[in-house]
């Protein structure tokens, strides 16, 4: 089959420091990252990812300058 028939599905994956990433949905989940629950093609999961991630400084950082590091 062409690659260009082949859609790969792809899942949104979402680390410790909040930062998201999508992994092929066929792998298992990389160490430190977790699943975030949305899957699909690849441009799909791009697309959520910009929608959700409206911050992109790890997690940590925005505690230190929000003044709230635990």
């Amino acid at each position: 089959m062409p690659d260009e028939a082949r859609e790969e599905t792809y899942s949104v994956v979402v680390n410790d420091e909040e930062q998201y990433s999508i992994w092929r949905a066929d792998a298992e989940v990389p160490a430190g990252w977790r699943a975030d629950g949305m899957s699909g093609t690849r441009e799909q999961c791009l697309a959520y990812i910009d929608e959700v991630w409206t911050d992109m400084r790890p997690l940590t950082l925005r505690r230190q300058m929000d003044g709230s590091a635990t």
